[in-house]
């Protein structure tokens, strides 16, 4: 059997760690374990994994430290896994990096979806097709990066500059949470106001247009208090290396 990715566990709690550890396996993943930091960077540094699985309460060093360190050098994906539930907990790990954020405790389904997730936007780099050309489609919608156009059932929908900037950033990275700091930076640029309410506003109008029901969307997910997150498109769904 020929393992399709290496995934490093950094966590100290042993029923976990090996938990964790038997769902991976059982689903081909090569599995590294490290329950301090110390080893943690080692096998980072050393091994290469592909993706970090990374509890933030360690005995040694705190995990955002080790989100700092890694980013200095290396882009591999870093999913938090923490107890910590704290708003503030969430924004700080991926505000320094991390690609995601699961809290304990949590499903055997979701924590697999996150993998595959955070593996197809890293190995997207070593693909011909590029995100920002190959059409974002779920379900109905369709949204066509290079004519700028969003459809849902065949039928456009107008967005205005702003909406349609907030729709692609996160269409692009979908599947992925994205802080309101990051959508803020990245539709109003570097300078913007840290006020969420002018992003809230576009987003109220923008489920207004896409969502049948906006109190129960299908497409953009709230994480409260941390940002948004779109639905995976079903292109990466279907051509997942690990799709069960």
């Amino acid at each position: 059997m020929t393992h399709k990715f290496t995934v490093l566990i950094i966590e100290d709690e042993k029923n976990i760690l090996t938990f964790v550890s038997k769902v991976l396996k059982k689903h081909e993943y090569k599995v590294l374990c490290a329950d301090t930091g110390k080893e943690a960077l080692s096998l980072i540094g050393s091994q290469c994994p592909d993706i970090i699985l990374l509890d933030l309460g360690l005995p040694d060093i705190d995990g955002s430290s080790i989100i700092r360190e890694v980013r200095a050098w290396s882009s591999t994906p870093i999913i938090v896994i923490s107890a910590r539930s704290a708003e503030k907990e969430k924004v700080a790990a991926l505000d320094l990096g991390a690609d995601d954020y699961i809290t304990k405790p949590f499903g055997t389904s979701e924590l697999l979806a996150r993998i595959r997730t955070s593996l197809r936007h890293s190995n997207r780099l070593y693909t011909e097709s590029s995100l920002y050309i190959r059409p974002y489609q779920c379900g109905s919608m369709l949204l066509d990066f290079s004519k700028r156009i969003l459809t849902i059932d065949g039928e456009e929908i107008h967005l205005t500059p702003i909406e349609y900037k907030i729709v692609a950033y996160l269409a692009q990275n979908s599947g992925k949470v994205i802080t309101y700091a990051a959508i803020l930076s990245n539709v109003w640029g570097p300078y913007a106001d840290s006020d969420n309410k002018i992003l809230r506003v576009n987003m109220a109008n923008i489920r207004r247009k896409l969502e049948k029901d906006p109190a129960q969307p299908q497409y953009i997910y709230t994480e409260v208090g941390v940002g948004y997150r779109m639905k995976e498109d079903e292109f990466d769904i279907t051509s997942s290396p690990s799709a069960e």
